[in-house]
């Protein structure tokens, strides 16, 4: 139970990611640093489709995907509908990851050592999905920011 309510939740706010990077008025703007924003919505957009591909497709659900985090803030002017497409593979690794996970896999140490210390798998979701939703706040701001000045 606790799977699908997760996967639905991972789900609806990777839409509303799309929907943000859909937003801008002007597909540059994704790219715009300003002194008070170190990372842009493009960057962003990114940074959380590669840490959910890795952290679920790669590390729990076996994909062969290999990160590039570098990549993820240094990467530019790559189009709206690159990043959406990406966002919908995100989505597809996350549908994979809760159609097939066992709920006792959750209370299971997550694979690796993320952050010096062990934590359960559960842990480590419930962090994934509050860290998706910190980066789509930014990004929202981002967006109202510079558009309200293009």
């Amino acid at each position: 139970m606790i799977a699908q309510e997760l996967k639905e939740l991972f789900i609806r706010d990777l839409n509303r990611l799309k929907k943000e990077i859909s937003l801008y008025k002007n597909e540059s703007t994704m790219w715009v640093l300003n002194e008070e924003i170190k990372n842009t919505a493009g960057n962003l957009a990114l940074h959380l489709c590669g840490n959910l591909k890795h952290f679920i497709g790669a590390t729990l659900n076996g994909s062969d995907y290999k990160r590039e985090r570098e990549k993820e803030f240094s990467n530019k002017n790559i189009s709206s509908e690159e990043i959406k497409k990406n966002i919908d593979e995100s989505i597809d690794v996350v549908e994979n990851y809760f159609d097939g996970v066992n709920e006792n896999d959750f209370d299971k140490l997550f694979p690796i050592n993320v952050f010096k210390k062990e934590m359960t798998t559960r842990h480590m979701i419930i962090h994934l999905y509050g860290h998706l939703n910190y980066h789509l706040g930014q990004i929202n701001y981002h967006r109202r920011l510079l558009d309200a000045h293009a």
